[in-house]
């Protein structure tokens, strides 16, 4: 698990079967002190209803992932699964 702050959703006109229905975010993974930004900003699919500004725990468990989408293959890689309080 990592945490991140959501900069704001994504939308696709033609994407993977298991996606569909799914809100896309764009996240800002941070480091362990949760304020350095770590690497360039990532795709994840929103299973928890999180929006723009709030900050999240991501992961890119891929069994998470195909249970979250109850889809046996999906090309997800990382999955928000919490917002911070």
């Amino acid at each position: 698990m990592q945490m991140a702050q959501v900069l704001g959703t994504a939308t696709s006109t033609v994407k993977h079967p298991s996606l569909t229905g799914s809100k896309l975010l764009i996240v800002q993974p941070y480091g362990v002190d949760g304020t350095t930004p770590d690497g360039l900003p990532l795709l994840a699919v929103d299973g928890v209803g999180a929006g723009q500004g709030e900050c999240v725990m991501i992961t890119s468990d891929g069994r998470a992932a195909r249970a979250m989408l109850d889809a046996e293959a999906t090309p997800v890689r990382w999955t928000v699964i919490g917002i911070q309080d």
